[in-house]
């Protein structure tokens, strides 16, 4: 019998390079959120992909970049942290996009990593192929890395190499997680996170990311549908407004495309309940970061 394998990669890279699509895709379900808004991602995202050979459990971080306030900081920190605890890691970087200071920033630090450090290069399908060994040849001048891979993470394509190089170069080792397990998080943080993707999607840029969202409850009712109370914070009564919008239609639609994807998560009938709060400056203090999901324990 052949050789049961496993270990932890962190997926790395600038905001809004696609990393939360490439996890998404590799999972086969939305367990990440996916904006075109940079800094979507606040938390150390766990997908857990799994075959009768293999178990890789996939780490991921928020874009780094600087941060502008505590919660910035957060975000930044829990990228770093993802760095510590892993056997292999990806940078990834967008065809579309320079290499810049905050690629150069991150390289920095990949080069005092001892694990091995994979270059992803993400959205190919957006340039032509010609275009692309350039940005090759830009990025191993800069470093050695075990493996350079270009992907369409939107498209599919070269995924299934991508995992096929990561299994075959992995050590040894158990199956750490049951195989119909797809994320180490709880339901009621994936019901928030897909909550807070159809602020972002549909406010656009009337409403930064000062958005917040608790899961206050998850209970099923006596229709046998999971009744879901959840509360969106924000910063300022003008956003607020933004949210509820005018006679309640913006949350209205909130709810309901956010209902969609849990009852798709949950495979289950789901009465969805919104409440909006503002919290002024929450980002900005550290007991409001912890009631609203961002401890400094995580990392």
């Amino acid at each position: 019998m052949s050789e049961h394998k496993s270990g932890f990669v962190a997926i790395v890279g600038r905001p809004n390079v696609g990393k939360s699509t490439l996890l998404n895709r590799i999972i086969g379900q939305k367990i990440a959120i996916m904006s075109d808004k940079a800094q979507t991602t606040r938390n150390k995202i766990q997908g857990v992909y799994t075959t009768p050979e293999a178990q890789i459990i996939f780490i991921d971080t928020p874009g780094i970049h600087k941060p502008k306030h505590r919660l910035g900081d957060y975000m930044v920190e829990m990228a770093y942290s993802a760095l510590r605890e892993v056997d292999s890691i990806i940078f990834m970087v967008s065809a579309d996009q320079k290499r810049g200071r905050g690629d150069d920033f991150i390289l920095e630090r990949l080069s005092k990593q001892e694990v091995p450090v994979y270059l992803v290069i993400n959205k190919i399908d957006t340039i032509h192929p010609d275009e692309l060994l350039a940005i090759i040849d830009d990025y191993r001048q800069v470093m050695d890395f075990k493996e350079i891979i270009p992907i369409s993470a939107t498209e599919g394509n070269n995924v299934e190499h991508l995992l096929d190089v990561l299994v075959d170069q992995m050590d040894e080792g158990p199956q750490y997680f049951p195989e119909d397990q797809i994320t180490d998080h709880p339901e009621y943080f994936i019901v928030s996170e897909l909550i807070r993707e159809k602020v972002l999607t549909l406010t656009r840029d009337e409403v930064p990311h000062s958005v917040a969202v608790v899961t206050e409850s998850m209970k099923r009712d006596e229709n046998d549908k999971v009744h879901i109370q959840a509360t969106i914070i924000v910063e300022r009564t003008s956003q607020k407004g933004i949210i509820i919008g005018k006679g309640g239609k913006m949350l209205k639609n909130i709810g309901t495309q956010a209902r969609k994807d849990i009852e798709t998560l949950l495979a289950d009938k789901v009465y969805l309940e919104l409440w909006v709060k503002v919290q002024k400056d929450w980002r900005d203090k550290q007991t409001y970061l912890q009631d609203y999901g961002y401890r400094k324990d995580d990392y």
